[in-house]
């Protein structure tokens, strides 16, 4: 006889319980029919008692079934269930097509150096000119522009700067990268998504460089046969110009020892750094600079006693080509033809030349006055006052605006009595008239004690340094 699993047996038990008593009960409903009208009527309520007794009993079996077959089921199910035989119903479905790329506007890898186009900019070109060349949409670089961290760096750009273009297949822009600044390099990346920028950090190194230079012919001349730019030679004599007139003290065998930084990104030159430390000899004379931060933060030259050379006046205060007239006391005017005293100095520079204040001070006068044209006073505290005459304009001040050395105060002109265009420039100490190019000026303080013993540790070893490089040279030159 085959085996019924256990499973069978319990449904067999089931079934056969619920056949029999199916078959009692017909059996008494037979029998219920034949009574008579009167039976009938007694035992209308214990019959109708008796079905609901007997539905509630095989209501409740058949939940009592349900239940044991819930539980039973899924474990014997579970325990010969063959998990390599378990079948899944893969219903496909249909979905619509990709749409196939443009290869027309696909960008090229953004990190292949190869195709990147470096545009060097020219004098006089904006941005804007340069993406008008390169064929590239004007609303690109609007985009670039509503970034207002990139805003400065692209509206103000300098010629010798680069920005590289990444081009897509189409001949469009796919990506530019450009530095911020120097600290700050960025990648724009141009899709259908918009724009996407990449910032990365740059890390800045400045090496030490020095340099000695003899005058024969011209500073500039000097400091190119020494390996400097022309800027690095402009912040030489800046430094030395509160002590040196480089327009008219300069002589034949005058020298220059400096010691200066680069900066430099990734091993490439980006820049001039500033001087670090420097000495001029003019006339026999030894002038020393130090570049020194005080405990303000204040960045500054002195000299090696730790006195600012910052004076309280400039000697000169423009940019000029020559001096036209001197500080004398009987000169023929050129217009009047009548001999006077000229109590002041003539520099001659193109029209439109910055004129800047020779020190600190307020605005004593402004405006027109007789011979001198457009004339500007500033008063220098209670004992000096400068006078600035023949200014084709004057900057916006009003009397009594107080003024900063070396700020913008006009420009060259010729108004008034001027024969071309020229700064009349007086020096006044207690109203009496001295000669700016002779006149003793005041020195500047000493930096205090504690900050002058600081300011000693850190330039040691510089001053060191520049005596030895003096001594190799001056020992090359015999």
């Amino acid at each position: 006889m085959r085996a019924v699993p256990p499973i069978s047996r319990v449904a067999h038990c089931i079934q056969e319980f619920a056949r029999r008593a199916g078959s009692a009960w017909r059996a008494r409903r037979g029998k219920w029919q034949l009574y008579t009208f009167s039976g009938a009527l007694r035992g209308t309520a214990a019959g109708a008692l008796t079905w609901r007794h007997r539905h509630w009993l095989l209501a409740g079996l058949a939940l009592v079934c349900t239940a044991v077959l819930g539980v039973v089921l899924p474990g014997f199910a579970n325990a010969t269930l063959d998990p390599d035989a378990a079948a899944y119903t893969v219903v496909p479905l249909a979905l619509p097509p990709l749409p196939a790329p443009d290869p027309a506007r696909a960008p090229a890898p953004i990190d292949d150096d190869a195709d990147w186009q470096t545009v060097r900019v020219r004098a006089g070109q904006t941005l804007g000119d340069i993406f008008r060349e390169q064929g590239f949409a004007a609303g690109d670089l609007q985009r670039l522009l509503n970034d207002q961290a990139n805003a400065g760096a692209l509206r103000h750009i300098r010629p010798g700067e680069e920005f590289a273009f990444l081009r897509r297949a189409d001949g469009g822009l796919a990506a530019l990268r450009f530095d911020r600044d120097d600290r700050t390099r960025v990648i724009a990346r141009f899709d259908d998504a918009g724009l996407r920028q990449e910032i990365i950090p740059r890390a800045l190194e400045h090496r030490t460089h020095v340099a000695h230079g003899v005058i024969e012919s011209s500073l500039f001349d000097a400091g190119a046969q020494a390996g400097l730019s022309n800027a690095m030679v402009l912040k030489l004599a800046n430094a030395f110009g509160y002590d040196i007139d480089f327009a008219q003290d300069l002589r034949q065998g005058d020298s220059f020892t400096v010691i200066y930084d680069m900066v430099y990104c990734d091993g490439e030159r980006l820049h001039d750094g500033d001087i670090v430390a420097a000495t001029f000899v003019n006339r026999g004379k030894r002038f020393s600079a130090f570049r020194y931060t005080d405990a303000s933060g204040a960045t500054m030259f002195y000299s090696d006693d730790g006195r600012p050379l910052r004076k309280s006046f400039l000697r000169t205060p423009l940019e000029f080509s020559r001096i036209t007239s001197y500080f004398t006391a009987a000169r023929l005017h050129p217009i009047l033809g009548t001999m006077r005293a000229h109590q002041g100095v003539d520099y001659a520079a193109p029209t439109g030349t910055p004129i800047h204040a020779a020190g600190d001070g307020k605005v004593a006068f402004r405006g027109w006055q007789g011979g001198y044209g457009n004339v500007v006073i500033l008063q220098h505290g209670g004992h000096y006052s400068t006078l600035y005459g023949h200014m084709s304009r004057i900057a916006p001040l009003h009397v009594g605006q107080h003024v900063a050395q070396g700020q913008t105060i006009g420009y060259v002109g010729m108004t008034g009595l001027a024969t071309g265009p020229h700064l009349h420039y007086e020096f006044r100490i207690d109203g009496a008239h001295r000669n700016p190019l002779t006149v003793t000026l005041p020195k500047p303080d000493p930096l205090p004690a504690p900050e002058l013993a600081r300011f000693k540790r850190e330039t040691a070893p510089l001053l060191a340094k520049l005596k030895a490089l003096e001594a190799t040279q001056l020992a090359l030159a015999n």
